[in-house]
Order: structure tokens, then C-alpha cells, then sequence
């Protein structure tokens, strides 16, 4: 004959006998959570302690644990789990600390790294912890350094590029530039033209120095049906040192005017001009902005330059780069 328990019998309300039955059968809550209803239910019904760790396949300990918890601090306490551990030992002011070194140089503290990783953060804040009076950091990891930088949405080991205003007259030329567009866009068929008549052109000019010039060793080998569905090309090339580009791009009908040079110098960008005005026709206006950096040297077109800078699409320069060089 099994043993009588002396605990006494649980008393449950309606609503907390429901909330109990009702987690013993879900399948949404945790297993762990389920489990100690199924017990509370069960030790409810007048079952014995063996009886239900047999019913719940657990050990009578955790049955007792559960019923003992439910009899002192009621079904809530017994079906969720306690808060562990310790009150945290890293203060504000210990956060505080590792936010200021985070958004200081590392050259300021005599480390020759550009950026904090944050295996180098964490290993100075050990290292100074005890002199600066946190104690709490004295043991701090790359994990504990994480959390709080992520706490502050800080990432001190990356690099965001912005772009600095440093022409007071930027507005109004950003205007001018959209002038032309929008003019260049909304263009009549016959093109634009000056009060006397003359054609307006308006070439965008742009310069890619230094690009590495390469060429293929072996041939190209063209695509086989059910084989090779690609063109195959040799991984081994042969370098030619670097070149640059220079060329123009009509922002009317597109066509592209482009040089290939092996030096970088303002003839260079003069011989582009020639090539410019041997297309044209005679009497027509190049609106064509100058270029400063070219060979040191400041430049304008003889054709009626403009005055303000309109750049390449990127895309373009990226086509005329493969195109003229890589092939």
C-alpha cells in the first residue's frame, strides 16, 4: 500500500483550476511549462507522488519541487520559471566608459589601428579597467564589449562614407546641373539651339587615371551545345602596365567619344577636344565643362565651355573600362 502523502491538498479557484487544465493540453507553451501543470492536475485529482512522475515520465523530485513551490507561492510561481542569477555588477557609469573609449581613435591611447575591433576594445578596457576605477570590466570579453555597444546601436569597427560640403556655392550649382538635364531631357527633335540658330551640344566628360591594362594569354574558346555553355577564357593574363581613359558622352543621342592614353597629361585631353571637333559640325556649341584635375593643369574648352561639372554615369564608365581595356 503506497505511502500517504502529509502535504496538503491544493485549493484551486475556478479560474485557476481552468488556467491550470488548460496549460496541462497546450501545445503553444513550453514543454517544462506544460509538464508542471500536468502535475498540479494530476495532484489536484488525489493522485499519489509516484503515480505522477510515472504519468508525467519525470523523477519525483521535480514533483515535489512543483507541489511544494504551488502549496507556498501559488500555481503562477509554480508554473513559470524563477529569475536566476545575480544583480548585474556593470554599472551606467562603467557603460558609459566603454561608449567613451568606443568613440575615441585608437591612436588616441597610442595604438597604431585606424578603427577599435572589438577584440582590441575589449582587451584595452581590461587593461584599464583597475586604473579608471571599474572594477566590474576588469574580466570584460568581446561579448560583454558587444553588448554594450549594441545597447547604443554603436559599431566603432566599421566605416560609413559621407560626403563633406565644402563649396558654399554647391546649392546653386546643384541647380545648374538639373537645368541642364532637365533642358538636355525635355529637347526638342530638332535638338537645341541658340537665339542665332547654332546647335547646342552638351558632352559629359569624365577621366578614369591609372587603370590596369591586361591581356589574355590564350585565346578565348567559343561555347559547345550540351558542354560548355560559356566562353571560356584563360585565367592567366599578361599585364601592360596602366592607361587612361578620357571620353565624352553626347547627353543627347548618347554617342561616346573616348581615348585610351598610356601618359596622363593635358595634351592628352586637348588630343580629346580635336576628336570632338572633328564630330561635330563647324558652327555648332559644345557646352563642355572644364576639367581641373587633368595633369595639375586647369583647362577649358575652346568651344564655349560651361561653368559647371556634369559627371559620367556610373554605368558608363564601367562599360568603357571593360570594353577598352580588359579586351
Amino acid at each position: 500500500m503506497p505511502r500517504i502523502s502529509k502535504r496538503p491538498k491544493l485549493v484551486l479557484t475556478v479560474d485557476e483550476e481552468h488556467k491550470v487544465r488548460q496549460a496541462a493540453q497546450s501545445r503553444l507553451l513550453p514543454y517544462r511549462e506544460v509538464q508542471r501543470a500536468q502535475i498540479l492536475c494530476y495532484y489536484n485529482d488525489g493522485n499519489t507522488i509516484k503515480k505522477i512522475a510515472q504519468q508525467v515520465n519525470t523523477t519525483r523530485r521535480i514533483v515535489y519541487k512543483c507541489i511544494d513551490k504551488a502549496l507556498d507561492m501559488g500555481i503562477d510561481v509554480a508554473l513559470s520559471d524563477l529569475l536566476h542569477g545575480s544583480e548585474p555588477v556593470i554599472t551606467e557609469e562603467d557603460k558609459s566608459w566603454v561608449i567613451h573609449l568606443a568613440c575615441c581613435k585608437p591612436k588616441d591611447f597610442g595604438y597604431a589601428a585606424e578603427l577599435w575591433s572589438l577584440k582590441a576594445l575589449a582587451e584595452h578596457v581590461r587593461k584599464e579597467a583597475a586604473t579608471q576605477e571599474h572594477p566590474a570590466l576588469c574580466k570584460a570579453v568581446k561579448a560583454t564589449v558587444h553588448r554594450i555597444l549594441a545597447g547604443h546601436d554603436l559599431k566603432p569597427h566599421k566605416v560609413r562614407y559621407y560626403l563633406e560640403r565644402r563649396d558654399p556655392n554647391f546649392e546653386a550649382k546643384m541647380k545648374e546641373v538639373l537645368v541642364v538635364y532637365r533642358e538636355v531631357n525635355s529637347a526638342p527633335v530638332d535638338g537645341i539651339k541658340t537665339i542665332d540658330g547654332h546647335l547646342i551640344y552638351t558632352v559629359s566628360v569624365d577621366e578614369k587615371p591609372g587603370v590596369q591594362a591586361l591581356a589574355n594569354i590564350a585565346p578565348d574558346l567559343p561555347p559547345v551545345p550540351d558542354k560548355h555553355p560559356t566562353v571560356s577564357r584563360d585565367y592567366e593574363y599578361k599585364r601592360l602596365g596602366t592607361a587612361s581613359i578620357l571620353a565624352g558622352l553626347d547627353l543627347q543621342d548618347g554617342h561616346i567619344i573616348a581615348r585610351v592614353e598610356r601618359r596622363h597629361r593635358s595634351r592628352e585631353f586637348v588630343d580629346l577636344l580635336k576628336d570632338m571637333d572633328r564630330y561635330y559640325p563647324k558652327g555648332a556649341v559644345i557646352r563642355l565643362p572644364p576639367i581641373d584635375s587633368v595633369g595639375g593643369i586647369q583647362r577649358t574648352s575652346r568651344k564655349k565651355p560651361g561653368h559647371i561639372w556634369l559627371p559620367f554615369p556610373i554605368g558608363f564608365d564601367m562599360s568603357i573600362h571593360q570594353r577598352m581595356v580588359r579586351g
